[in-house]
């Protein structure tokens, strides 16, 4: 069995890095997961079966955390001594908090009027800024380890992708 105590990174076996082949992480995400899996351990007692599930979950985990950027980000820099202090720190410049507010506006009007055009407008916009905020923090963990701009960048991240998950929502009741 892997050692319980590594992180995720060591888990899977990779460098501590922003930057992480899907496809590697993916093939060694089910190598794992053929290694821990519960019905290889059904021979081996209660002890052995609930240690079995104990990591399966915990590979499960630290496949979601690591498959993510923007997770990824945000516990990479907790490893590195640089929490991003996401539920305590709300600094963000003020620029960025307009643009988020007249985003969420812009939605909730579309949500209401049933208007999927503009969802999927705000979608695609809110993707590619996402893409390219993901893209801007490799650079600033891998390339220059300036963390301290890659906590803000990740706080930012949190605020994006729970509005990208509000425009899924939405479209999911919009009729087309």
């Amino acid at each position: 069995m892997p050692d319980f105590s590594a992180d995720h990174f060591a888990l899977f076996g990779l460098p501590r890095a922003q930057r992480v082949e899907g496809a590697e992480l993916d093939r060694r995400f089910r190598q794992l997961q053929a290694e821990v899996h519960p019905d290889r351990h059904v021979q081996a007692g209660v002890a052995g079966r609930r240690l079995s599930m104990q990591w399966a979950t915990r590979v499960n985990e630290a496949y979601q955390t690591l498959k993510s950027p923007g997770a990824r980000a945000r516990y990479l820099l907790g490893l590195l001594g640089h929490d991003p202090q996401v539920e305590s720190n709300t600094a963000m410049p003020m620029e960025f908090l307009m643009d988020q507010m007249a985003l969420r506006e812009a939605v909730t009007e579309a949500r209401h009027g049933n208007d999927a055009a503009t969802l999927d407008a705000t979608r695609q916009r809110l993707s590619q800024e996402i893409a390219i905020a993901y893209e801007r923090l490799a650079e600033l963990i891998d390339t220059h380890k300036d963390f301290q701009a890659a906590t803000g960048l990740a706080r930012q991240l949190m605020f994006q992708e729970k509005l990208l998950d509000e425009i899924d929502d939405a479209l999911e009741t919009v009729t087309f």
